[in-house]
């Protein structure tokens, strides 16, 4: 900040209220000797053409009215110094204002009441025209005291002259209109006088702030000038070392100082180029004629731009240039200079073509891979699903020992496929970005138990205990229970798969958010353990610990990956801690929203009796299911019900029968919804309210019905409280 704007703000506290305040009290301090002079003539004339002892009161009722003023204004700075609020600061200030006030009326009416002759009255008036334009002149620093000054001098003016018209009657009476015409005019004169000092005070302070604003942009534009001279010199330097083309040129593109650089990547010296335009020399057959038209516009125009073009070296080599102008304005705006920073892309443009053709590729071969493990998977588990029912029913039929343990092994080598099968096809589905998650309102202490009791007797059979533990865990919890269910099953699966002795314990608990609960599940177990060189690679497709772990427990290596993914999805994350023989710790953190209040999915029903009567529906549907299920739902009310099979059909129908709401279904043959819905509401007559059906719940969909013109949106499979409730929502008003 300089040392003018400091000035400025400076400037600007002395008018704040609190600061106009300070500055009356200490104006008020100064010139109490000066207001005196008034108060001690005043007094010695009375001394001498009234009575001395009436003077002495006078004199006495002043000076007490200004000490007890004088006495509070000294304070005032310490007061606000110390915290005191300002509004009472303020209070007390007008309060002693008025007092003085008060005692110098008090004094007036001493005059006015003990002058035997006309000129007392005179004397008075005069007196007091004084006293107002005194408490006048600090208006603009304390507003509030100086209206209460001018108040207590109305009112003893009117009291006087009360007082002269019921008892003091002069002789001729119309000597009294004399005097309210005299005490009118110095009224009028004090307030002309106040006036031109308070606008006198407004224009100084505005032309004072003035003043200083511009010192204040003089130092601005002096600093300014330095610092521009300063990057000028540098500048310079960095464009004549610069490892890019630079070239500046007139407001009309004619070339007048070009780097080093440019000489080199262009084959052009600078006396080949001077007083010519770069477009004259550098573009050839295959130089964008926008683009070059582009940069000419943003010359002319006197603004910046960028784009990239392609020239020609000297020698016909093609080169692709990022070109960047700046224009240089003078004073008035006008171009003066244009800078031009030119840098040779040719090969970064083609390390990025590159680039994007193997991204594509890449990307195209995922998806192939993934779309091709997905059908494969699909077209396999189908026929194994069926091997299995066929060897559960062999099991259970009474069969000689060899055979049924034939029958045992073929269903546990199905069921390993099918398990690897359903890992392959999780993993393609995740890889795709096809994998969605739906959900529920559901009790994650369940979830958990059911995933521990359900491997607690593979556990069993190993000699192993399998524990759970949980705290804090809320009994309702929103969010995807089988996704979750699926992580806990790989997890603690793989614990106890890799543990030999001890056993596993499941540990949960739950912190609540701004949001909803952070759900956070740890899994240890006393198993082999993982080496710190193998940690990062664990949730790697396919892989294990090491060779010898996939030999002795087998696996494909895909639960983890997928329950990474899984967590990642969710919005969580999954890692894990080990160390060789003293067993592995995976820890799955989760959010989770707050479960909504009971009935909140349900809604409130309606009943059919709280449907309007005489209404017209109109539903465009050209599923016959879907128009029988509508049909069934409002057959017991008193909705005339129509239908329509297609867009055409809608508008159709909708001009001959003027149904109160339409129900729109998005798909259809012939014209679509969004296409019927455009038509119906460009057409003539009144218009009904419009609602979608659809299957796609997506905010993208519903912003698409609403531009179309509709007024509501419902989503497949419709639920009767739903339609009921939407019914009533759209029924006219009328």
């Amino acid at each position: 900040m300089t040392d003018t704007a400091s000035t400025v703000e400076t400037f600007d506290a002395r008018y704040t209220p609190e600061g106009r305040l300070r500055r009356y009290a200490q104006g008020r301090l100064r010139s109490f000797w000066s207001r005196q002079i008034l108060t001690l003539s005043g007094s010695v004339f009375l001394v001498f053409l009234v009575s001395p002892v009436i003077g002495a009161i006078a004199c006495a009722l002043a000076l007490l009215g200004e000490a007890l003023d004088c006495l509070l204004l000294r304070r005032v700075p310490l007061m606000l110094d110390r915290g005191v609020p300002f509004v009472r600061v303020r209070l007390w200030t007008t309060v002693t204002g008025a007092v003085q006030a008060m005692t110098i009326s008090g004094a007036v009416a001493l005059s006015w009441f003990n002058t035997p002759h006309e000129g007392g009255t005179f004397f008075t008036l005069a007196y007091l025209t004084g006293a107002v334009i005194n408490a006048g002149i600090v208006l603009p620093f304390h507003p509030a005291a100086t209206l209460a000054r001018l108040g207590v001098y109305a009112s003893c003016v009117v009291l006087l002259f009360a007082h002269m018209a019921l008892f003091a009657l002069p002789d001729p009476p119309e000597l009294m209109i004399f005097d309210l015409l005299g005490a009118t005019m110095m009224a009028y004169m004090a307030h002309i006088f106040v006036r031109y000092m308070v606008q006198g005070f407004a224009r100084q302070r505005q032309n004072r702030r003035d003043a200083l604003l511009r010192s204040e942009d003089l130092a601005r534009a002096y600093v300014e000038l330095r610092e521009n001279q300063k990057d000028a010199r540098r500048l310079s330097l960095v464009a004549r070392h610069a490892m890019d083309s630079v070239i500046m040129s007139d407001a009309e593109g004619r070339i007048q100082w070009v780097n080093h650089t440019f000489e080199k990547v262009t084959g052009y010296s600078m006396a080949e180029v001077l007083g010519r335009r770069p477009s004259e020399f550098l573009n050839g057959p295959e130089t964008s004629a926008a683009v070059s038209d582009q940069i000419a516009a943003a010359i002319g125009a006197g603004r910046s731009h960028r784009a990239e073009i392609l020239n020609y070296r000297k020698d016909g080599q093609k080169i692709w240039m990022e070109i960047t102008l700046v224009p240089v304005l003078d004073e008035t705006g006008a171009v003066e200079t244009v800078v031009s920073v030119e840098r040779d892309v040719t090969q970064a443009r083609k390390h990025a073509q590159e680039l994007a053709r193997a991204k594509l590729d890449a990307e195209a071969a995922t998806r192939a891979k993934s779309d091709f493990l997905a059908t494969m998977s699909h077209e396999i588990r189908t026929p194994m699903n069926g091997v299995i029912g066929m060897a559960d029913l062999l099991c259970e039929a009474d069969l000689p020992p060899t055979y049924h343990d034939y029958a045992e092994t073929i269903r546990h080598s199905a069921e390993a496929l099918l398990t690897i099968l359903n890992d392959i096809l999780d993993l393609s589905k995740l890889e795709a970005g096809r994998v969605e998650l739906s959900p529920i309102d559901f009790d994650p202490g369940a979830c958990l138990d059911n995933v521990v009791r359900l491997l607690r007797s593979q556990a069993s059979a190993r000699g192993l205990y399998l524990g759970l533990e949980t705290d804090g865990v809320p009994p309702h919890l929103r969010g995807d229970d089988t996704r979750l269910r699926q992580v806990l099953l790989n997890v603690i699966g793989n614990a106890v798969k890799f543990t030999e002795a001890g056993g596993v314990t499941v540990h949960a608990h739950a912190r609540p958010e701004s949001d909803g609960w952070r759900l956070r599940i740890e899994i240890r177990d006393t198993g082999v353990g993982i080496p710190q060189d193998r940690l990062d690679h664990i949730f790697d497709p396919f892989a294990q610990a090491d060779a010898a772990t996939t030999r002795r427990f087998g696996g494909t290596g895909l639960g983890l990956s997928i329950s990474r993914r899984l967590c990642e999805a969710m919005g969580g994350t999954i890692s894990a801690r080990s160390e060789p023989g003293s067993g592995s710790c995976f820890v799955i953190d989760l959010p989770m929203a707050r479960a909504l209040s009971p009935g909140a999915e349900a809604g409130s029903s309606l009943s059919d009796a709280g449907l309007p009567e005489a209404l017209t529906v109109l539903v465009a549907e050209d599923n016959s299911t879907n128009r029988k299920i509508i049909e069934k739902f409002l057959q017991k009310t008193p909705i005339r019900l129509l239908f329509a099979l297609d867009g055409v059909e809608a508008i159709e129908m909708v001009q001959h029968h003027r149904p109160d709401i339409v129900y729109m279904d998005m798909a259809m043959p012939r014209m679509d919804g969004l296409t019927a819905t455009r038509h119906i509401r460009d057409g003539p007559g009144p218009q009904p309210r419009i609602v979608a059906l659809t299957a796609n719940g997506f905010a993208s969909d519903r912003a698409a019905c609403l531009a179309a013109g509709m007024d509501g949106f419902l989503t497949k499979p419709l639920r009767k409280a739903d339609l009921y409730r939407n019914l009533s929502e759209m029924r006219p008003t009328s």
